[in-house]
């Protein structure tokens, strides 16, 4: 049991030696080791304080870019609006342009074509006109008292009316 425990002489010398190891320390190292922990605190508190800074202003220009792509959208959804309203707007004038432009050409169509059909209707009068003269010289000239005679030479000149070239 010897091995075990120690012997008086060696406990002083150790605490002697124990001791003096504490004043050295206390005396040069205390200091220095202290000042330096304290350091390392104010270094790390001082870079988890800038962290949460950081954590901060990411958060707040997370929100900024949130909102400015919101309004970007807002933006862009104005912008596509008023390129539809722009686009109606044009395709309602071109429509309404071709459509006065198809009625003034309609209108020009039934003019020209109610003066050709008056022009068509005094040709027609002229030559029924000038038909009829003719019949009745032709009529006079005869001077036929047979009334079948008078119509067959009615029905023969008609005939040579229709089957004349005209001019």
């Amino acid at each position: 049991m010897g091995l075990v425990t120690p012997a008086i002489g060696l406990v002083f010398w150790m605490l002697v030696t124990f001791s003096l190891l504490l004043v050295i320390l206390k005396k040069f190292a205390w200091k220095p080791i202290l000042s330096s922990i304290k350091e390392r605190e104010e270094t790390i508190s001082n870079a988890l304080s800038q962290a949460e800074k950081a954590k901060d202003e990411m958060t707040r220009l997370k929100g900024e870019n949130e909102s400015l792509l919101a309004q970007a959208r807002q933006e862009r959804d104005l912008m596509l609006r008023e390129a539809r309203e722009i686009k109606d707007k044009i395709v309602s004038d071109a429509k309404n342009l071709a459509d006065d432009e198809a009625k003034k050409l309609i209108a020009r169509a039934n003019d020209e074509i109610n003066k050709q059909k008056l022009a068509a209707m005094e040709e027609l009068k002229r030559e029924v006109a000038s038909f009829s003269v003719q019949i009745a010289e032709k009529l006079v000239s005869a001077k036929l008292e047979d009334n079948a005679a008078q119509q067959a030479l009615i029905a023969n000149h008609i005939s040579d009316l229709t089957n004349r070239p005209t001019a």
